[in-house]
């Protein structure tokens, strides 16, 4: 079988990355970039630096600083009829995946029109829009090296996944410094969620030779920095290896795929406004126990890759050992079940089979080891709310 891979045209990785910005659009050929952001962003001055930097290279921007956490349509035309207003060539997303996420939905709408919903999985978009160009400030969703992006249709509460060579950008500045300063709550649920596309991508029924390879290597980078920078946010070199590895993994799923984690994910984060990373962080020990009998042999290999299995430990016991280090990073972590988080449990409850239906009908569930009924996501759901 062939693998079909696909990368940014070009990459900067380290300290400082993100200060290339105006040098890598000259390479590009391009000069009108529209920078979408957020308002946090803005605030902090980094924004203002990064435009500082264009200028000085003698490139004018714009910023659209109003996208929201977990991109809407609704916040997603706001930006489209901002970049309508000018001449624009390119589109940089500046920030963590919401950001992103809103660059590329904005960069395919703008050249080939219609509305999100027209776009969402199984749609796929090849054909390119404007060129896309991505900055991550978090290390996380590895969005600045994925074909995907995800917008949020806000009248059907349904998380809207659009699959497609459009929404991968053309260049990635993959810059660590700009984690240095980024929460605690956000460094774990970013870390966790960079972890769930490593394994998901390693387990995934489309997993291949060359996804294998990055996806191993992000968990060997995020397993024994997470905690580190959860526990010293300034703690550079552990700040460093999270970065990489987010955007390892990022690759790994965009030329893999994700899986049941992510399907599940999704309606959580719509219907009751959970951050993706931390909806990822509830479901995955549960998700991954009922997932590991039907590929015992690939979960071991991620326990023994994250350390928490020796090289000759058997299979069965190395899996174990993953799903109970998986458990102990949450609690180390401060992970809360959707009951701690404060949702309502009649809602929850109603809303069972409406989310099951949602993950099944997003397409991912179907690339996990095993295949779930809708019946064994509610019985998931209600798992997972027991904590």
């Amino acid at each position: 079988m062939v693998a079909s891979i696909a990368l940014p045209r070009l990459m900067r990785v380290g300290a400082g990355a993100s200060r290339l910005l105006p040098e890598v659009l000259g390479q590009l050929g391009l000069s009108r970039p529209f920078v979408v952001t957020d308002p946090y962003l803005a605030g902090s001055g980094r924004v203002e630096a990064l435009t500082e930097r264009l200028n000085g290279a003698g490139t004018r921007a714009t910023v659209f600083a109003d996208t929201v956490p977990d991109p809407t349509v609704a916040s997603v035309e706001a930006a489209l009829a901002a970049l309508k207003a000018g001449d624009f060539d390119c589109v940089v997303g500046f920030g963590g995946g919401s950001p992103m996420d809103t660059a590329k939905a904005v960069a395919v709408l703008a050249r080939h029109g219609g509305h999100m919903r027209d776009y969402k999985a199984p749609r796929q978009q090849d054909e390119p829009g404007l060129p896309i160009v991505a900055i991550p400030t978090t290390a996380g969703t590895g969005s600045e090296a994925t074909r995907f992006t995800i917008v949020t249709d806000e009248t059907s509460d349904e998380k809207m996944l659009c699959i497609g060579l459009a929404y991968l950008p053309v260049a990635a500045l993959v810059d660590y410094e700009l984690t240095l300063t980024k929460p605690k709550r956000l460094t774990a649920d970013t870390g966790i969620d960079a972890l769930t596309h490593a394994i998901e991508a390693y387990v995934s029924r489309k997993s291949n030779l060359f996804s294998d390879g990055l996806a191993l290597q992000a968990m060997k980078l995020i397993a024994p920095n997470l905690r580190r920078v959860w526990t010293d946010p300034g703690d550079r070199a552990a700040r460093e290896a999270m970065m990489l590895g987010a955007t390892q993994a990022g690759i790994a799923f965009s030329n893999a795929s994700v899986a049941l984690v992510h399907g599940m994910s999704r309606p959580i984060g719509a219907h009751f406004h959970v951050a993706h990373g931390l909806s990822n962080a509830m479901l995955l020990p549960a998700v991954t126990s009922f997932s590991v009998p039907a590929a015992i042999d690939r979960y071991a290999a991620c326990a023994r890759a994250i350390g928490v299995a020796k090289p000759e430990a058997d299979d069965r016991s190395a899996a174990a050992a993953l799903v109970a280090e998986l458990e102990a990073l949450n609690d180390d972590l401060d992970v809360p079940g959707p009951k701690e988080y404060g949702i309502d449990p009649a809602r929850w409850e109603a809303l069972l089979p409406t989310m099951a239906a949602q993950a099944l009908a997003s397409g991912s569930p179907a690339n996990n080891p095993v295949e779930p009924s809708a019946d064994e996501i509610v019985a998931l759901y209600r798992r997972v709310w027991a904590g």
